[in-house]
């Protein structure tokens, strides 16, 4: 009801009739006598059994008023047609073996066409993403279907909305490549034209025909149409577009500053093209020509792979050197962030938030994977957990001499944050407030919260130039009555 937007009154299936009969004409025989004893619902009517579902679902529906005023839903179908209705298509295999003689032998090869379609599209799709949804599309019997007529009479189920295109390829891929124009009840129409139910549609066909179009995968709607014509593309063109799918993976990497040659080790494409879900590695190159794949996906995966590589192997040393070459930093006696780190120039320098150090804190570096330096206090609970392998990445630092005083402005602002155990008294917020707003302080967050114990837990988070700064503004928020502790948060 949610997903189609009905009412309930509009759901006409709540009570529902089922009848079995044994064969074809009997299912029109029992239509009659329903339609004689109760009264249909206009509109209602649908056939499956002279144009099955895709999916080879037969039955006929009808809906009809009851002696009440409730209507209700009849189904009525052959017994051969309920087993395939809850068994699947393969449910008669060898049902009636020797049985039908050449009759039943064609309708259970009929029965089996759509399976042996899965199994073909299996077979030549190289990549097993697009398999599943080409699979996931065509199994999905909710989709409206139209029914079209071949100039023979025989019908064509096919997705709403579908053109020329996808009646051609349901035909025969023959068909399809070789197609040029179509008539739609004699009348010629354009490849964009969506085919009606009762539509009689003719396929025009030249020997001469180039093939398919790339514009044809934005008009067709069935997946087998869309398969066929990606199909004839990978064949037609499989040299090229491995090759041209090579180049924009090579120029890609380029791009992003990476050599392939450096790229392209053989575990590393063997881990992509397994990703991607190929069977080689020319088989995705060529779906990189085509357009199935993008290059960015390729060559990302293939950086990856070769950072993660790199990074193995790599110091804290070799990984800053290799960063102040590539920025061209030079060593300077200032440094841009109002730390030095001891034996490099200034590179990529960030302050944790685990600890917040503040200028007159004991500091140090951490060479992080990526992202440079990071700065934290000696007494971070994260810097003292460090393992031995990671302790290898620290670096000694300290504060620039100018870091902190007069003159240096808001460049060198840190944030620290604390913590105030307080009596849960009448107007104490408003007086911490106060002592804040004479200190001229930005307060960049504050949250108080009360315990059972009559207390109040107050956080403060203070924009700050220096140690010292924050010290002064500690004692004096130490005077304000009901203030018991303070203390800096750590991690």
């Amino acid at each position: 009801m949610v997903n189609q937007n009905k009412t309930l009154d509009q759901i006409y299936d709540l009570f529902a009739v089922r009848i079995i009969v044994n064969t074809v004409k009997d299912c029109y025989a029992v239509l009659g006598i329903v339609h004689d004893m109760y009264k249909p619902v206009p509109g209602r009517f649908k056939d499956y059994i002279a144009m099955p579902k895709p999916n080879m679902y037969q039955s006929l529906h009808n809906t009809l008023i009851g002696p009440t005023g409730e209507p209700f839903e009849v189904q009525i179908r052959t017994w051969d047609m309920h087993r395939t209705s809850e068994y699947g298509i393969a449910a008669h295999w060898k049902y009636k073996e020797g049985r039908g003689g050449e009759t039943t032998q064609n309708r259970e090869e009929e029965k089996l066409s759509w399976l042996r379609q899965i199994l073909e599209w299996q077979k030549d799709l190289s990549d097993n993403k697009e398999f599943m949804t080409t699979l996931k599309s065509d199994l999905d019997i909710f989709n409206d279907s139209v029914y079209a007529f071949t100039p023979q009479g025989k019908v064509i189920p096919l997705p709403n909305g579908s053109t020329p295109i996808d009646f051609a390829y349901s035909i025969h891929s023959a068909v399809g490549n070789k197609m040029v124009g179509a008539r739609v009840n004699n009348k010629i129409v354009t490849f964009d034209y969506k085919i009606q139910n009762g539509d009689i549609v003719e396929i025009i066909t030249s020997q001469n025909s180039r093939g398919p179009s790339r514009d044809w995968l934005s008009l067709v709607k069935s997946s087998t149409a869309r398969t066929k014509i990606n199909q004839w593309f990978k064949k037609e063109f499989k040299e090229e577009n491995i090759v041209k799918g090579k180049e924009l993976i090579i120029s890609d990497s380029k791009k992003k500053g990476y050599s392939f040659s450096d790229l392209s080790k053989s575990e590393w494409i063997e881990i992509v093209v397994n990703k991607f879900g190929f069977r080689d590695w020319d088989a995705l190159c060529a779906a990189v020509g085509h357009g199935g794949v993008k290059e960015g996906q390729v060559s990302n995966r293939l950086i990856e792979e070769y950072l993660k590589e790199e990074r193995k192997s790599q110091t804290a040393v070799d990984y800053l050197k290799k960063l102040e070459e590539k920025t061209n930093a030079k060593p300077s006696k200032r440094s841009d962030s109002g730390v030095v780190v001891k034996g490099i120039g200034d590179v990529s320098v960030r302050f944790s938030r685990c600890c917040n150090p503040v200028p007159g804190d004991e500091i140090i570096g951490f060479v992080t994977r990526g992202r440079g330096v990071s700065i934290h206090r000696t007494d971070c609970a994260n810097i003292i957990n460090l393992t031995e392998d990671d302790r290898n990445r620290l670096l000694e630092a300290e504060w620039e001499m100018s870091a902190g005083k007069e003159g240096i402005g808001p460049k060198f602002s840190f944030q620290a944050e604390i913590r105030l155990l307080c009596a849960d008294r009448n107007n104490i917020i408003l007086d911490l407030s106060r002592v804040l707003s004479e200190e001229n302080l930005p307060v960049k967050s504050f949250n108080a919260r009360s315990t059972k114990d009559l207390l109040s837990i107050v956080n403060i988070v203070l924009e700050i130039t220096s140690k010292d700064q924050l010290e002064k503004v500690c004692v004096h928020l130490k005077n304000v009555k009901g203030v018991e502790d303070i203390e800096r948060v750590s991690s």
